[in-house]
């Protein structure tokens, strides 16, 4: 007997709407901002993104402040372009298929798609009505969410959270259809319905025996991926890895890197990697959402998270960085939308 979906809502956080799990951390988040003297204490953190990277930040602004070497390929395309000039773009960038596009300014995974022609690529453009990032499809194996900041007034910095993501997969037993195998693993039932849109007639392959089928090649916990706690990796050796990795960036402070690298070797040494997003301030540390993990334990964690950002945010504005007026963050949730 399969629990309905509804139940595994309710007594599984990681799927709560964002605003039902941050409700209890209101009084926390009002105690940060009277220690910061604001309440838009968050768009001082790093003063190098647009409102600290708290929304509506663009993508290209961030990534070109990251060297070459850590960063996946990445070309930007305006929407409105002709299409034979994207092809263009590809080619002159050296761009093959798969590739991967995305929003320039998006969340949450929304929008982002793995492109494997030039028809769908043409699809997506005409579609799209955003300006947006077409990357390299990287193959690395190892995909974390990496969260790492620094205190202004101090040279070292630190990886306070890191979560390994487990793609949405099924495994064939040789009898059942794909649809069959989704509808018994509770974390792929929650995207039935765009996998059926995704896949058509394909939902209803059968899979040999051990036969393991990727669902969903995009890291995002909204389309089924798994996010594992990989608190353990955690150490020194890790922290000048991503203290180098930041230090071309002026003004960053506090972030999430989302990036694929080729080994857990590889990531203490500090190559092979490839970044594809740094996000600001409204970065969570991943590692909560883990199914594993205690309610309890997770808002603990997040508390240590927001204070840090707090800290930062007080020290930037004794160096005269001014928190943005309430105003401005709602007239960037405004275009936003708009």
């Amino acid at each position: 007997m399969r629990i309905p979906l509804f139940w595994v809502k309710v007594f599984n956080y990681e799927y709560w709407p964002w605003w039902l799990f941050y409700l209890p951390m209101t009084p926390y988040w009002l105690l940060q901002a009277v220690r910061a003297k604001s309440l838009t204490f968050f768009t001082a953190v790093n003063p190098g993104i647009e409102a600290g990277g708290f929304y509506g930040e663009h993508k290209t602004e961030i990534l070109k402040n990251i060297s070459p070497d850590y960063l996946a390929k990445t070309i930007f395309i305006r929407f409105d372009i002709p299409f034979d000039e994207v092809c263009k773009l590809l080619i002159i960038n050296n761009l093959t298929y798969p590739i991967i596009a995305k929003p320039n300014v998006g969340e949450r995974g929304n929008a982002v798609a793995k492109i494997h022609s030039e028809e769908e690529l043409r699809q997506y453009h005409l579609l799209t009505k955003a300006d947006y990032l077409i990357q390299e499809f990287v193959t690395y194996s190892i995909e974390f969410g990496v969260l790492f900041s620094r205190m202004p007034n101090e040279k070292l910095g630190k990886v306070s959270s890191i979560t390994r993501k487990e793609f949405l997969t099924v495994t064939g037993d040789g009898k059942s259809t794909i649809e069959e195998l989704i509808l018994q693993n509770t974390r792929a039932r929650f995207q039935l319905e765009s996998l059926k849109q995704k896949l058509g007639i394909g939902i209803q392959e059968i899979l040999a025996v051990d036969e393991n089928r990727l669902l969903e090649p995009i890291g995002n916990h909204c389309r089924g991926t798994k996010f594992v706690n990989a608190n353990y990796l955690l150490n020194s050796e890790l922290d000048a890895v991503f203290a180098k990795i930041s230090e071309s960036f002026d003004g960053f402070f506090y972030g999430r890197f989302d990036l694929k690298v080729s080994s857990i070797e590889d990531l203490y040494l500090g190559k092979n990697i490839k970044i594809m997003e740094l996000n600001g301030v409204s970065s969570d540390p991943g590692h909560i959402y883990d199914p594993k993990y205690y309610l309890w334990n997770a808002y603990r964690d997040l508390m240590w998270h927001w204070k840090r950002a707090a800290n930062i945010s007080i020290v930037n504005q004794k160096s005269g960085v001014n928190p943005l007026p309430i105003k401005d963050i709602f007239a960037i949730i405004k275009e936003h939308f708009a």
